[in-house]
């Protein structure tokens, strides 16, 4: 399976089409040329706890393990207009905000019962934001090394050559 394999199969388990933007990212393009938000390494670690409450590590790793924040990150930066960008990262600060008025400490201090809580509230009251940063997150876990061999079942070389092998009756031949 290749990387482009993995993103559909992606999309189709997250019952539709990419965002241009998003898919534009996965390919490792740039389509942003204009000015970005700058990301601290607060609002990096945020993304990473956030992401690992959407995708956790289990029997396999988590969101976090694969660095989906990276890839967060420089999908934002490289592909999103500034305008998506601001609403993205304010709808982040508003998910560290809502948990400090809560709870009386900022998201990243929670356990994960309230980190859980904090994202399923998240659902209904952000729900634009939810649904970006989740569609990052999946995106970005199952393009990841870790997600692709790990959660996937991965065959990095599909089968062995058999060069001349008969077809059974109205079997299409291989595409090369």
């Amino acid at each position: 399976m290749n990387r482009r394999e993995a993103v559909q199969r992606v999309a189709l388990m997250m019952g539709g089409v990419l965002a241009a933007p998003l898919m534009a990212g996965v390919m490792g393009q740039v389509t942003n040329t204009g000015t970005s938000v700058a990301v601290t390494a607060e609002q990096e670690a945020l993304l990473a706890e956030v992401a690992d409450i959407i995708i956790p590590t289990t029997d396999t790793p988590g969101a976090k393990a694969a660095g989906v924040e990276k890839f967060i990150v420089r999908v934002m930066r490289d592909c999103y207009k500034k305008e998506d960008q601001d609403k993205f990262y304010a709808g982040l600060a508003k998910l560290d905000a809502d948990s400090q008025t809560k709870f009386g400490k900022g998201f990243i201090a929670l356990d994960t019962a309230q980190k859980n809580e904090m994202v399923k509230l998240s659902t209904t009251e952000d729900k634009p934001f939810f649904l970006r940063m989740k569609e990052l997150t999946v995106t970005g876990y199952f393009t990841s090394e870790i997600g692709a061999t790990k959660a996937l079942a991965y065959l990095p070389i599909p089968g062995k050559f058999e060069g001349c092998i008969p077809l059974k009756p109205k079997q299409k031949a291989w595409a090369l």
